[in-house]
Formats: structure tokens, sequence, C-alpha cells
């Protein structure tokens, strides 16, 4: 389950992760940011990553890392993108039934946009990060409604008009 937005993505995520649980399901939930500790933002069943399962993922990803750094045309991963991939890691060895993703800022271009959404969840969508997301409510909805695949379920919230096309259209496509 895949959460972009502006404004809800952390409580919609918070709420749909509970349900899942208290459904019975193994539940991972990944947000941004954190407030303490870098580990909130990695959690199953609303249990933090433990600092000993954290570093041993990093630890197991720090070769791929320095590889892909040393081939990298356009700059080395940025630690969103390795955080990303050390959580897409902890919850697949510990077999979770379901992902919620919030993403980080936009979406399109997120590192969580890798996963492909079964559901993709577009929150309320309003002027934010305008200096990378555009200056626009149309062109940061281009930016948000980029997490939305083929086949998948799309729930989007009330809207601005202009928004609403945007989500719309890119559904159709």
């Amino acid at each position: 389950i895949h959460i972009a937005g502006t404004k809800g993505k952390g409580s919609t995520a918070a709420m749909i992760t509970q349900a899942l649980i208290t459904a019975g399901y193994r539940t991972g939930l990944f947000t941004s940011p954190h407030l303490f500790t870098i580990r909130e933002r990695a959690r199953i069943n609303n249990v933090l990553i433990s600092e000993a399962d954290f570093a041993s993922i990093v630890t197991e990803l720090q070769p791929i890392v320095e590889k892909m750094n040393s081939e990298a045309a356009y700059g080395n991963l940025t630690t969103f993108e390795i955080l990303v991939a050390a959580v897409f890691a902890y919850f697949k060895k510990n077999q979770v039934d379901f992902q919620v993703l919030e993403v980080g800022l936009g979406g399109r271009l997120d590192a969580t946009n890798i996963a492909r959404g079964d559901i993709c969840i577009i929150t309320s969508i309003s002027l934010d990060h305008t200096e990378v997301l555009g200056n626009t409510i149309a062109k940061i909805a281009a930016e948000k409604a980029g997490i939305i695949k083929p086949g998948a379920m799309v729930v989007n919230f009330p809207q601005p008009e202009e928004a609403l096309k945007i989500v719309q259209q890119t559904c159709q496509q």
C-alpha cells in the first residue's frame, strides 16, 4: 500500500497499519521523517526495527552500496535511498504480509516508488516543496500521482479540481 500526498500521509499510514494488524496480518510500516531515531521509520506490527537488525541490514547492504556508488553515472545513492533499500530488505527478511509505504517527497521520483503498490493512496494535495515538485497544484499532483501503477487500486482523497483531473488522467493511462 503506497501513500503519497501533501497532508495526511502519516495518519493514513498509521490507521491502515493498525487495521491490518488488528485483522491479524503481519504488517510492515515505513514512514518519513523520524522524530527521535531513524529506526522509527521501519516497524513491523508497530515495533521499531531493533538496533541490531538495523545495523545488520545496513552492514549487509554496504558492499552493494559501495559498488553502485563506484559505478554511478548520476551521483552516489542518497541516505534516503539506502534507507528504503534497508527497510525493504527488513520487510522481506521478516516476511510481512503487507507493506504500508509513505512516500518521502513527491512520488514519481521518490525512492519508495520502486515498489509496485497494489493499492495507491493519494491524500490531500496542496502546494508543498514547490522548489522540487513544481509551483502549481497540477504539477505537484502529477508528481504525487507518479506512484500509480497499471492495475493498481487507487484511493483518492477529495482534491482541488486541478489535482483531481491529473490523478484521474494518470489512472486512465
